[in-house]
């Protein structure tokens, strides 16, 4: 009788995650197709027209898409401040540990996924290098598939015994 109550609590729990973020994804997963596209490829460029370089500092500019991307997720819920305590608690250091930790990454730790698109979505604000970083690496792509992969095989029916 104690498994069935704890089973039930599990599927409760995942079910509410679902509620919780589902809308959210949602509203990234129309960049899926534009993430795949530019996988590897640039989505900056520097700035020198009018002989800029010679006056003043040359600055990026970025493909509007990815603009639109970073803030619809500023607008989310999928923000995490505190990305860094996620970073640290799982030991992701490097590029490859954020592919493997997006891999591994079931419903339950949807905290890694947050932490990994805050870091560069948060983290474009000051380093603008990020957001062209993550698009080249595949990381936001990696992220939104693996978000709603995970919300997708969840959110169905129970099934009836």
């Amino acid at each position: 009788m104690e498994r069935r109550a704890m089973e039930q609590e599990d599927i409760a729990y995942r079910q509410q995650i679902v509620n919780e973020y589902k809308p959210d994804v949602e509203r990234l997963v129309r960049y899926l197709p534009w993430l795949e596209s530019k996988t590897g490829t640039s989505v900056q460029q520097t700035y020198s027209a009018s002989g800029i370089a010679e006056h003043s500092v040359a600055f990026p500019v970025y493909d509007s898409t990815v603009m639109s991307f970073v803030k619809e997720a500023q607008r989310t819920h999928l923000m995490d401040r505190n990305y860094m305590y996620v970073y640290s608690r799982y030991r992701i250091r490097t590029v490859q540990d954020e592919i493997r930790a997006i891999e591994r990454a079931s419903i339950k730790e949807m905290d890694v996924l947050k932490a990994i698109l805050s870091k560069y979505v948060m983290g474009g604000m000051t380093k603008g290098r990020m957001w062209s970083e993550a698009v080249e690496s595949g990381i936001f792509l990696y992220v939104v598939k693996k978000m709603k992969a995970n919300l997708d095989f969840w959110d169905r029916p129970e099934p009836t015994r």
